[in-house]
Protein backbone atom coordinates (compact mmCIF):
# COMPACT_ATOMS: atom_id res chain seq x y z
CA UNK A 1 0.00 0.00 0.00
CA UNK A 2 1.49 3.61 -1.16
CA UNK A 3 1.99 6.03 2.13
CA UNK A 4 0.11 8.72 1.81
CA UNK A 5 1.74 12.68 2.89
CA UNK A 6 -0.25 12.26 6.57
CA UNK A 7 1.73 8.75 7.18
CA UNK A 8 5.07 10.14 5.76
CA UNK A 9 4.36 13.39 8.52
CA UNK A 10 3.63 11.66 11.34
CA UNK A 11 6.65 8.86 10.68
CA UNK A 12 8.69 12.42 10.63
CA UNK A 13 7.47 14.26 13.32
CA UNK A 14 7.68 11.18 15.96
CA UNK A 15 11.14 10.39 15.00
CA UNK A 16 13.74 11.36 18.11
CA UNK A 17 17.92 11.21 18.59
CA UNK A 18 20.09 8.57 18.79
CA UNK A 19 22.17 7.15 21.84
CA UNK A 20 25.56 8.58 19.78
CA UNK A 21 23.77 11.98 19.15
CA UNK A 22 23.30 12.30 22.97
CA UNK A 23 26.87 10.85 23.64
CA UNK A 24 28.05 13.64 21.80
CA UNK A 25 25.66 16.40 23.05
CA UNK A 26 27.00 15.59 26.75
CA UNK A 27 30.47 15.09 25.96
CA UNK A 28 30.91 17.90 23.88
CA UNK A 29 28.50 20.07 26.98
CA UNK A 30 30.95 18.41 29.82
CA UNK A 31 34.06 20.21 27.29
CA UNK A 32 32.44 23.57 27.66
CA UNK A 33 31.58 23.86 30.80
CA UNK A 34 35.41 22.58 32.22
CA UNK A 35 36.26 25.63 29.57
CA UNK A 36 34.57 28.23 31.34
CA UNK A 37 35.05 26.97 34.77
CA UNK A 38 38.46 27.73 34.56
CA UNK A 39 37.19 31.03 33.58
CA UNK A 40 34.96 32.02 36.45
CA UNK A 41 36.03 30.22 39.41
CA UNK A 42 38.34 33.06 39.83
CA UNK A 43 36.29 35.53 40.27
CA UNK A 44 33.50 33.74 41.88
CA UNK A 45 36.07 32.95 44.60
CA UNK A 46 37.17 36.33 44.55
CA UNK A 47 33.73 37.49 45.04
CA UNK A 48 33.11 35.06 48.43
CA UNK A 49 36.67 35.89 49.77
CA UNK A 50 35.44 39.66 49.04
CA UNK A 51 32.19 38.98 51.31
CA UNK A 52 33.59 36.94 54.29
CA UNK A 53 36.41 39.97 54.42
CA UNK A 54 33.71 42.72 54.54
CA UNK A 55 31.72 40.21 57.13
CA UNK A 56 34.78 40.01 58.97
CA UNK A 57 35.70 43.56 59.42
CA UNK A 58 32.13 44.66 60.32
CA UNK A 59 32.47 42.22 63.23
CA UNK A 60 35.74 43.47 64.33
CA UNK A 61 34.69 47.04 63.78
CA UNK A 62 30.67 46.32 66.05
CA UNK A 63 32.85 45.07 68.93
CA UNK A 64 35.55 47.70 68.67
CA UNK A 65 32.33 50.18 68.78
CA UNK A 66 30.96 48.57 71.52
CA UNK A 67 33.65 48.52 73.86
CA UNK A 68 33.81 52.32 73.17
CA UNK A 69 30.03 53.09 73.76
CA UNK A 70 30.67 51.41 77.00
CA UNK A 71 33.98 52.72 77.88
CA UNK A 72 32.50 56.38 77.54
CA UNK A 73 30.04 55.46 80.16
CA UNK A 74 32.75 54.30 82.85
CA UNK A 75 33.31 55.99 85.75
CA UNK A 76 35.85 58.43 86.16
CA UNK A 77 39.35 57.05 86.73
CA UNK A 78 37.76 53.41 87.05
CA UNK A 79 39.51 52.35 83.92
CA UNK A 80 42.07 49.57 84.79
CA UNK A 81 44.28 46.66 82.73
CA UNK A 82 45.58 43.35 83.20
CA UNK A 83 46.61 39.95 81.13
CA UNK A 84 46.99 36.44 82.73
CA UNK A 85 47.95 33.17 80.71
CA UNK A 86 48.46 34.95 77.79
CA UNK A 87 44.59 36.88 77.98
CA UNK A 88 44.18 41.11 78.55
CA UNK A 89 41.89 42.12 80.39
CA UNK A 90 40.10 45.72 80.47
CA UNK A 91 37.88 46.45 83.57
CA UNK A 92 35.89 49.47 84.62
CA UNK A 93 32.92 50.63 86.57
CA UNK A 94 29.69 51.36 84.07
CA UNK A 95 27.63 54.02 84.96
CA UNK A 96 24.27 54.88 84.49
CA UNK A 97 23.41 58.47 85.40
CA UNK A 98 24.74 61.04 88.10
CA UNK A 99 24.17 64.75 89.04
CA UNK A 100 24.44 66.82 91.69
CA UNK A 101 23.69 66.51 95.33
CA UNK A 102 22.34 68.67 97.93
CA UNK A 103 24.69 70.33 100.89
CA UNK A 104 24.19 72.81 103.14
CA UNK A 105 25.77 75.54 100.95
CA UNK A 106 23.42 75.29 98.10
CA UNK A 107 20.57 78.19 97.46
CA UNK A 108 17.75 78.20 100.23
CA UNK A 109 15.38 77.39 97.07
CA UNK A 110 16.71 73.70 97.33
CA UNK A 111 14.77 72.33 100.20
CA UNK A 112 15.66 69.40 101.41
CA UNK A 113 18.05 66.42 102.83
CA UNK A 114 21.69 67.50 102.25
CA UNK A 115 24.51 65.08 101.61
CA UNK A 116 25.99 65.04 105.12
CA UNK A 117 29.50 63.90 105.09
CA UNK A 118 29.39 64.54 109.03
CA UNK A 119 26.56 62.22 110.46
CA UNK A 120 25.24 58.79 109.45
CA UNK A 121 21.92 60.66 107.17
CA UNK A 122 21.21 57.75 104.46
CA UNK A 123 19.39 59.62 102.46
CA UNK A 124 20.06 62.94 99.96
CA UNK A 125 18.14 65.31 97.33
CA UNK A 126 19.35 65.39 93.93
CA UNK A 127 19.37 69.08 92.99
CA UNK A 128 18.94 68.31 89.15
CA UNK A 129 16.50 66.07 87.35
CA UNK A 130 16.89 62.28 87.40
CA UNK A 131 15.24 58.91 86.19
CA UNK A 132 14.28 56.30 88.71
CA UNK A 133 15.08 53.46 85.36
CA UNK A 134 18.25 54.47 85.51
CA UNK A 135 18.86 53.59 89.29
CA UNK A 136 17.63 50.36 89.65
CA UNK A 137 18.11 48.94 93.51
CA UNK A 138 16.26 45.96 95.70
CA UNK A 139 14.62 43.43 92.96
CA UNK A 140 15.41 45.10 89.67
CA UNK A 141 19.02 45.15 90.33
CA UNK A 142 21.79 46.84 92.48
CA UNK A 143 23.63 50.65 92.15
CA UNK A 144 26.05 52.70 93.91
CA UNK A 145 26.19 56.26 94.41
CA UNK A 146 29.94 57.19 93.97
CA UNK A 147 31.67 60.36 95.03
CA UNK A 148 34.95 61.55 93.44
CA UNK A 149 36.53 58.48 92.26
CA UNK A 150 40.16 58.64 91.50
CA UNK A 151 40.55 55.19 91.21
CA UNK A 152 43.32 51.92 92.17
CA UNK A 153 45.52 53.30 94.70
CA UNK A 154 43.90 56.41 95.59
CA UNK A 155 42.12 55.40 98.53
CA UNK A 156 40.11 56.14 100.21
CA UNK A 157 39.05 57.34 97.03
CA UNK A 158 38.76 54.44 95.22
CA UNK A 159 35.01 53.04 94.44
CA UNK A 160 36.89 49.42 93.82
CA UNK A 161 37.42 48.73 97.34
CA UNK A 162 35.39 48.96 100.30
CA UNK A 163 35.48 48.44 104.40
CA UNK A 164 37.99 51.32 106.26
CA UNK A 165 40.37 51.95 103.94
CA UNK A 166 37.31 53.28 101.09
CA UNK A 167 34.16 55.30 101.58
CA UNK A 168 33.13 56.73 98.06
CA UNK A 169 30.85 54.10 97.46
CA UNK A 170 27.54 53.49 98.77
CA UNK A 171 24.76 50.93 97.72
CA UNK A 172 21.34 52.35 96.81
CA UNK A 173 18.45 50.94 98.61
CA UNK A 174 15.49 53.37 97.72
CA UNK A 175 14.78 56.15 94.92
CA UNK A 176 11.74 58.69 95.32
CA UNK A 177 11.10 60.72 92.24
CA UNK A 178 8.78 62.71 93.58
CA UNK A 179 11.28 63.89 96.23
CA UNK A 180 14.26 64.28 94.37
CA UNK A 181 16.19 61.75 96.56
CA UNK A 182 18.40 58.94 97.07
CA UNK A 183 18.44 56.60 100.02
CA UNK A 184 21.67 54.49 101.04
CA UNK A 185 21.88 51.30 102.80
CA UNK A 186 24.23 53.15 104.63
CA UNK A 187 26.33 56.60 104.88
CA UNK A 188 30.24 55.80 104.39
CA UNK A 189 30.30 59.35 103.23
CA UNK A 190 30.10 60.49 106.91
CA UNK A 191 33.70 58.43 107.67
CA UNK A 192 36.68 60.70 108.34
CA UNK A 193 38.96 61.38 105.58
CA UNK A 194 36.53 61.22 102.89
CA UNK A 195 37.18 63.39 100.18
CA UNK A 196 34.47 65.49 98.93
CA UNK A 197 33.47 66.56 94.99
CA UNK A 198 34.33 70.61 94.55
CA UNK A 199 31.40 70.63 91.45
CA UNK A 200 29.25 68.48 94.29
CA UNK A 201 28.72 65.73 91.50
CA UNK A 202 28.09 62.12 91.62
CA UNK A 203 27.85 59.09 89.85
CA UNK A 204 25.88 55.67 89.74
CA UNK A 205 27.12 53.01 89.01
CA UNK A 206 25.38 49.79 88.24
CA UNK A 207 27.96 47.09 87.27
CA UNK A 208 31.10 46.36 86.61
CA UNK A 209 32.36 45.13 83.29
CA UNK A 210 35.65 43.24 81.85
CA UNK A 211 36.22 42.49 78.55
CA UNK A 212 38.59 39.67 77.84
CA UNK A 213 40.91 39.44 74.66
CA UNK A 214 41.68 34.98 74.26
CA UNK A 215 43.87 34.62 71.19
CA UNK A 216 44.31 30.79 71.98
CA UNK A 217 40.62 30.55 71.64
CA UNK A 218 39.86 33.18 69.50
CA UNK A 219 37.48 34.84 71.40
CA UNK A 220 36.40 38.65 72.73
CA UNK A 221 33.97 37.77 75.46
CA UNK A 222 32.28 40.62 78.07
CA UNK A 223 31.93 40.11 81.20
CA UNK A 224 29.18 41.81 83.31
CA UNK A 225 27.23 41.11 87.06
CA UNK A 226 29.73 40.29 88.91
CA UNK A 227 30.84 41.36 92.81
CA UNK A 228 33.32 44.91 92.67
CA UNK A 229 36.43 43.70 94.03
CA UNK A 230 39.76 45.47 94.79
CA UNK A 231 41.82 43.45 92.65
CA UNK A 232 41.23 43.00 88.97
CA UNK A 233 39.76 39.63 87.58
CA UNK A 234 41.42 37.56 85.27
CA UNK A 235 38.68 36.36 84.56
CA UNK A 236 35.78 37.40 86.69
CA UNK A 237 33.72 34.44 88.13
CA UNK A 238 30.11 34.41 88.84
CA UNK A 239 27.99 37.24 86.88
CA UNK A 240 27.21 36.98 82.69
CA UNK A 241 29.57 36.35 79.85
CA UNK A 242 28.73 37.25 76.56
CA UNK A 243 30.29 36.10 73.56
CA UNK A 244 31.41 39.61 71.63
CA UNK A 245 33.36 38.31 68.85
CA UNK A 246 35.14 35.08 67.74
CA UNK A 247 38.07 34.78 65.39
CA UNK A 248 40.44 37.01 67.53
CA UNK A 249 43.79 36.44 66.46
CA UNK A 250 45.18 39.11 69.02
CA UNK A 251 43.95 42.34 70.67
CA UNK A 252 45.49 44.23 73.14
CA UNK A 253 44.50 47.73 75.34
CA UNK A 254 46.88 50.13 76.02
CA UNK A 255 45.84 53.12 78.62
CA UNK A 256 48.06 55.73 80.90
CA UNK A 257 47.30 54.77 84.43
CA UNK A 258 48.48 57.81 85.61
CA UNK A 259 45.84 60.36 83.87
CA UNK A 260 44.01 60.54 87.11
CA UNK A 261 41.74 63.85 87.45
CA UNK A 262 42.32 64.95 83.54
CA UNK A 263 40.16 65.05 81.00
CA UNK A 264 42.56 64.05 78.19
CA UNK A 265 42.99 60.24 79.25
CA UNK A 266 42.95 57.65 75.72
CA UNK A 267 42.41 53.89 75.85
CA UNK A 268 43.67 52.38 72.94
CA UNK A 269 42.22 49.29 71.16
CA UNK A 270 43.83 46.66 68.84
CA UNK A 271 41.76 44.21 67.20
CA UNK A 272 43.16 41.30 65.05
CA UNK A 273 40.63 38.60 63.74
CA UNK A 274 40.61 35.96 60.68
CA UNK A 275 38.22 33.60 59.46
CA UNK A 276 39.30 30.13 59.46
CA UNK A 277 39.14 28.44 56.30
CA UNK A 278 38.86 31.22 54.12
CA UNK A 279 41.30 33.71 52.32
CA UNK A 280 39.39 36.50 53.51
CA UNK A 281 43.22 37.73 55.25
CA UNK A 282 43.56 39.34 59.08
CA UNK A 283 41.58 42.46 59.75
CA UNK A 284 43.26 44.56 61.70
CA UNK A 285 41.49 47.80 63.64
CA UNK A 286 43.05 50.30 65.93
CA UNK A 287 41.15 52.98 68.03
CA UNK A 288 41.13 55.42 70.38
CA UNK A 289 38.28 56.19 73.26
CA UNK A 290 38.53 59.32 75.22
CA UNK A 291 37.96 58.80 79.02
CA UNK A 292 36.88 61.52 80.90
CA UNK A 293 38.51 61.32 84.20
CA UNK A 294 37.13 64.38 85.99
CA UNK A 295 35.41 62.79 88.92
Amino acid sequence: MKATDRDYFVSVSQRGFTLVEMIVVIVITGIVAAAVAVFIRAPVQGYVDLVARAELADEADTAVRRISREVRRALPNSVRLTSAGGNNYLEFLLTSTGGRYLTDSDDIAFEGNVLSFTTNDTSFRVVDGFSEERIPYGSNGESWVVIYNLGPGQEPANAYCSGDTCNNRALVSAVDTASKTITMASNPFAAPGTLRSPGNRFQVVTTPVTYECNPSAHTLTRYSGYTIGTTQPAPPTGGTAALLASGVTSCNFSYDNSAINTSQALLGITLAMARPGTNSGTITLFHQVHVDNTP
